[in-house]
């Protein structure tokens, strides 16, 4: 197993901003979810950065010393690190040096599954190696194998700038020409006045594992960071019979670099289009106020904060102190707390969300010919059948319907309204 040494800085000029102890926590976690074992975590507490080495020279040098005591394979920085920086610190520590974005760059390229999410993945990485590219240096010497090398890899790596912009154009062409495929899905669903919920928070929260409560989605499921990286769509049925569609996208993460969301904007679509966010919260981790923040800074960045949000409460299962989950609650408005993974209170969760497209609904009896068997499939199909009598003069049925399908069949002459 590769071992990394793992140094989390704390600089005074950006205060106040997560306690130091939680980044370093965190920047564990992420390591953890690479698979490489730290061997330590050094806290380096800087006023401001200096631009050759970030943390000094001085201190460069007491980490080559520490990498040799310890057998260190790399050196992985809390921090985003400059070419220059970088190139510095390599050299003065003779280790693989990497940052906080490529160990996230890293962990996305091990989950993509789908094309465009590799696609999206490998836009990334070029973007952000595009400006530390120096040739076949120290900086592709690295890129032999372990951790913050999987992607694009050496060979795409050795080619010049020219080409790599190439590569990076091809790129954004194709993810675009997927949007568009996306847009002509949506626009569809927009026709059919198809409610869309998108469920959106801080990585390993329970997203997944709330829509697989929901939907028998059959999403993977692991207790780490950045397992669900592609967009899934799920149709699901609420309790008054309107459908919706519902999707699990990539969980956010405290101070998420900018050209990350951007490279992953057309995947984020789907939380800027959705009529609802359900705001999925781990209760029982100790960061969740702050994890909260962070997810509203991303909603924020993408002109999503001011759409309808529940906030749901998840992993109550795990939550010993009731007079806790209480004092939580009082952070957000009607919240819902439950355990999507034992299924806990998911009917309160999905009357929250019947609640809020409530307006789509009209209730109401109809009378259907005999021989439109049909019509009465689709009734159970886009709606809630609340009861059903067979008559002489027709099916006379009591229905809640999507407004928009009621409307249709009406005009159309299909349905008689027999209030």
């Amino acid at each position: 197993m590769e071992k990394a040494l793992l140094v989390t800085i704390d600089l005074e000029s950006e205060r106040p901003r997560w306690p130091v102890e939680d980044v370093a926590a965190e920047l564990e976690e992420l390591v953890s979810a690479c698979g490489v074992e730290a061997v330590d975590n050094i806290i380096c507490v800087r006023e401001k950065p200096t631009p050759n080495f970030f943390i000094g020279s001085g201190k460069a040098e007491e980490l080559s010393l520490l990498c040799q005591e310890e057998e260190v394979d790399t050196v992985i920085f809390s921090q985003d690190l400059s070419g220059t920086q970088q190139r510095n610190l390599e050299e003065t520590i003779g280790k693989k040096t990497i940052d906080r974005t490529q160990l996230i760059l890293d962990i996305f390229a091990r989950h993509a599954r789908s094309p465009e999410g590799k696609m999206q993945v490998e836009l990334a990485q070029l973007q952000y190696l595009m400006p530390r590219l120096v040739g076949k240096g120290i900086m592709l010497s690295r890129l032999g194998g372990g951790v913050g090398t999987s992607g694009p890899g050496e060979q795409k790596l050795e080619v010049d700038r020219r080409r790599i912009r190439k590569r990076i154009d091809r790129l954004k062409n194709d993810i675009n020409n997927l949007r568009q495929h996306r847009l002509t899905i949506r626009k569809k669903r927009k026709d059919n006045q198809l409610p869309a919920v998108a469920l959106v928070g801080y990585t390993n929260a329970g997203k997944s594992t709330l829509l697989n409560a929901l939907t028998d989605a059959g999403q993977v499921e692991s207790d780490g960071l950045f397992t669900t990286l592609d967009t899934l769509y799920k149709s699901l049925q609420l309790p008054n019979g309107e459908n919706i569609v519902i999707s699990d996208t990539v969980g956010f993460l405290h101070n998420l670099p900018h050209h990350l969301i951007e490279a992953f904007k057309a995947t984020l679509e789907e939380v800027m289009e959705a009529d609802l966010l359900i705001h999925v919260l781990d209760s029982n981790h100790p960061r969740v106020i702050e994890q909260n923040k962070a997810v509203l800074e991303v909603l924020k960045e993408l002109n999503a904060d001011q759409k309808p949000i529940i906030a749901a409460l998840n992993k109550i299962d795990l939550v010993d102190d009731l007079m806790w989950l209480g004092r939580l609650k009082e952070n957000f408005v009607d919240p819902v707390a439950i355990s999507a993974k034992f299924k806990q209170n998911l009917d309160s969760l999905l009357e929250k969300i019947q609640k809020n497209f409530s307006a789509r609904m009209v209730e109401s009896e109809v009378l259907v010919a005999h021989s439109r068997m049909d019509l009465v499939d689709l009734f159970h199909r886009e709606g809630k059948v609340k009861n059903i009598q067979y008559l002489q003069k027709g099916i006379k049925i009591k229905v809640s319907l999507p407004k928009i399908l009621y409307q249709k069949l009406l005009h159309n002459k299909e349905i008689e309204d027999n209030r």
